[in-house]
């Protein structure tokens, strides 16, 4: 059985998971399965049609009624908008969103009563399939929901099923978290470059020191571990770690996690 997708706003999230989807082998969700709606960028809606041969519309609203699934792909302030004029068009459909701030809770008080809900955050790596992805589903989710959601999680990268509250509180991990670790790269490309390397030499040093620091976790590798085969005791590296504790490093990024969090809950709260 064939299901149709509704995708309302046609940005990166949107086109991770269109991406994602149309590329899945043995998809119930194929391209013609697929209506990308959105009112005001005719010309965002013409690319990913060209690029993916998805249907399109300016118009999502009439095409509610001819879906079996809706994804919000929009943000946080448009939900409560959103949530009135789907209310009184949809009859079961799944209701999916990927806003942060947005959870089950939200949707289901501002929806009919018995509408399937699911919040997913996933982060920008969806754009290659590789989202470390959490989401949290509303209490009238069913095993058939969950297949639908499985697929689209799959389609992104992998996925962790968490309490409604975990995702609120671990959306700076995965979801916000990779912009820390950009600026961390950055700054270490910036330090290579000061050493009179070029841009391009920086950035190839540093991702494949990352990508091999990776693999050691990956292998199993405990933190601790690889930080003490790495820094011997009063050695070159250790004095580099003095400089971060006494900057309070760990605590920087404590802050900046309760930070981010704060800001995305508000986000539902708001609207």
């Amino acid at each position: 059985m064939m299901t149709k997708l509704l995708i309302i706003g046609a940005g990166r999230m949107a086109e991770a998971v269109i991406s994602g989807l149309v590329n899945k082998k043995n998809s119930t969700i194929q391209c013609d399965d697929i209506m990308v709606g959105n009112k005001s960028d005719k010309e965002r809606l013409h690319y990913l049609k060209n690029t993916y041969s998805v249907k399109i519309t300016t118009d999502w609203e009439t095409e509610i009624v001819h879906s079996d699934v809706l994804l919000i792909a929009s943000p946080p302030e448009t939900h409560e908008t959103m949530a009135s004029i789907i209310k009184d068009k949809i009859s079961g459909q799944l209701v999916i969103t990927v806003a942060a701030g947005i959870d089950p809770s939200y949707l289901e008080k501002r929806l009919v009563p018995g509408t399937p809900v699911c919040w997913i955050m996933p982060n920008t790596a969806a754009q290659l399939g590789q989202s470390m992805s959490i989401y949290t589903c509303g209490q009238n989710v069913s095993s058939e929901h969950r297949t639908i959601i499985d697929m689209i999680l799959s389609s992104i990268g992998e996925a962790e099923e968490l309490s409604e509250q975990q995702v609120h509180d671990l959306t700076a991990i995965t979801g916000s978290a990779p912009a820390f670790f950009y600026t961390f790269v950055q700054a270490l490309e910036t330090a290579a470059q000061d050493y009179g390397i070029s841009k391009g030499q920086a950035r190839n040093l540093v991702i494949k020191m990352v990508r091999g620091s990776v693999t050691m976790l990956e292998n199993g590798g405990e933190p601790e571990e690889l930080i003490a085969q790495v820094a011997s005791p009063g050695g070159s590296t250790a004095k580099g770690l003095e400089v971060l504790e006494e900057s309070h490093f760990k605590r920087i990024l404590l802050e900046s996690v309760k930070a981010t969090n704060k800001h995305a809950r508000s986000q539902g709260d708001k609207v």
